[in-house]
Parts: C-alpha cells; sequence; structure tokens
C-alpha cells in the first residue's frame, strides 16, 4: 500500500510541477506588442556597446528602434556575440538582428532579409609603415590575413587564394594584432575599420586608398524566413520610413 501511495504522491508531484512550469509559460509569454532586437556589441558604427550607458546604440540599433515604432512596436534591444546572431533568431531568442550582418546565399537558407537599408564594401588595413600597393585581395595573397569568424570576408579571401586567413571574433582584436606584427593586414567591413582606426587606440595603421573591394554589400535587417514582421518593414522602407534613414547614417558619418 505504501509503496502504490508513494507512486501516486511522486505521479503528483511531478503533475504539479509540470502544471506550474505551464503555467509559468503562460505568464511570461512574450507581449505581442514586442519585438526583441539582437545586435552585436563589437560593430562599430552599426551596432556596439556604449561605455558610458552600457547600452547598445549604433546606425543599425537606431534604424531598427526607429522602424519598430513606425510599426507601433516597442524595440528591447539584446547582446548578442555576432556569430550567436543567427542562431538566436532561428531558435526564437530573438526576432531581428540589427547588426552588421551581410546576405550570403548561406544565410538566405536560414533566415529572412528586409529590403537594403545600407550597402558597403569591405576595406582592408595595413601597418602604417607598410611600403605595398593593394589595389585587390590578389595583393595580400601571400600575407597573412585577419579576418572576423562569421562574416562572407573570410569566404572572399578564400576564393582570392589567400593561403594564411585568420580568424577572429571582432574587427578590434584584429586591429591590435596587426598593430602588433601578428598578422599583416586585415580584412572586413570598411565602415567599421575606418570607425576603429578613427576613435579606437592610436595604432600606426592605414587603410589604402587604392584597394577595391570584390563589391559593395546590401546590409539588412533580418528576421525569420517568411515572418510577417519583414514584409511589415517592407512596406515601411518602401513608404515613409525610407527618408527617416538618411539622417540616421549621417550621425554615424556613413554615407547614404
Amino acid at each position: 500500500m505504501n509503496g502504490g501511495t508513494d507512486r501516486l504522491t511522486r505521479r503528483s508531484a511531478v503533475t504539479g510541477i509540470g502544471a506550474a512550469l505551464l503555467a509559468g509559460c503562460t505568464r511570461t509569454a512574450r507581449d505581442p506588442r514586442v519585438v526583441v532586437v539582437g545586435a552585436s556589441p563589437t560593430g562599430v558604427p552599426f551596432s556596439f556597446v556604449d561605455p558610458a550607458t552600457n547600452q547598445l546604440t549604433g546606425a543599425m540599433v537606431d534604424i531598427a528602434a526607429m522602424l519598430a515604432r513606425q510599426l507601433g512596436l516597442q524595440p528591447q534591444f539584446r547582446i548578442v556575440p555576432f556569430v550567436s546572431l543567427v542562431p538566436s533568431l532561428t531558435t526564437g531568442r530573438i526576432d531581428l538582428i540589427a547588426a552588421a550582418v551581410l546576405r550570403t546565399p548561406e544565410r538566405e537558407k536560414l533566415v529572412g532579409f528586409s529590403k537594403p537599408v545600407f550597402a558597403y564594401s569591405a576595406g582592408l588595413a595595413v601597418r602604417g609603415d607598410s611600403t605595398g600597393h593593394y589595389p585587390d585581395l590578389a595583393a595580400v595573397r601571400g600575407l597573412r590575413v585577419g579576418a572576423q569568424l562569421g562574416t562572407r570576408f573570410v569566404d572572399q579571401l578564400h576564393d582570392a587564394h589567400v593561403a594564411q586567413v585568420v580568424t577572429y571574433q571582432g574587427l578590434g582584436d584584429m586591429l591590435r594584432d596587426l598593430a602588433h606584427g601578428r598578422i599583416d593586414a586585415a580584412y572586413g567591413d570598411e565602415p567599421i575599420l575606418r570607425t576603429i582606426l578613427r576613435v579606437g587606440p592610436r595604432w600606426n595603421l592605414r587603410i589604402p586608398p587604392e584597394f577595391r573591394a570584390p563589391g559593395r554589400e546590401p546590409l539588412c535587417l533580418i528576421g525569420r524566413k517568411a515572418a510577417p514582421l519583414l514584409a511589415r518593414i517592407d512596406q515601411q522602407l518602401d513608404g515613409p520610413a525610407r527618408a527617416r534613414i538618411a539622417p540616421i547614417l549621417a550621425h554615424w558619418e556613413l554615407a547614404a
């Protein structure tokens, strides 16, 4: 008898715990008026953490906030490492990505992209005392070249037959290693490289003016595939919100 009672008690306890968890999930269900936006903390000027406020800021953060307000939504920003942005979106931890994540065929299989809000090309950085001429990626084939992990720029280096590609979590670490001679060149988002060199540590580095990347890359907001949110964002980008983007880009010293 005691064994049967114990089993019943344990079964009731498990059932009660399950009900409590379900009730907890119901109580903490996300407000449909809130859109959770993930952004990288190291992609200045597109998305980064302001050391003065410890809050996410940047051009893509501002654009996402503006579009959310236009849609009557409340943006809730979440700091997510660059390489975790797409997995966080596909698993439902966030609803939207607002960062310097470029469109690639591989990403198109997993997530959806809004209409472009900006476009830019990759940039190359070398040490200030370098006397080389760097018109394109062919000029760095024999060098140790850094690139950010998870970006299409790693693929571009491999496509250009650069044999020694060193990957980094962020462009700041990559530029630091370049300044200290651990790599010979850094390849990545040109606006981010230029901003770090302008406002960051006074490293003796330069961006060769003659360099031309393979092409300009469209920058979009990213959501789950076929999500209604992306369609609503595109409607705004086709309408009144488009004119609101230029002042944001100008504020962050990005040419429209």
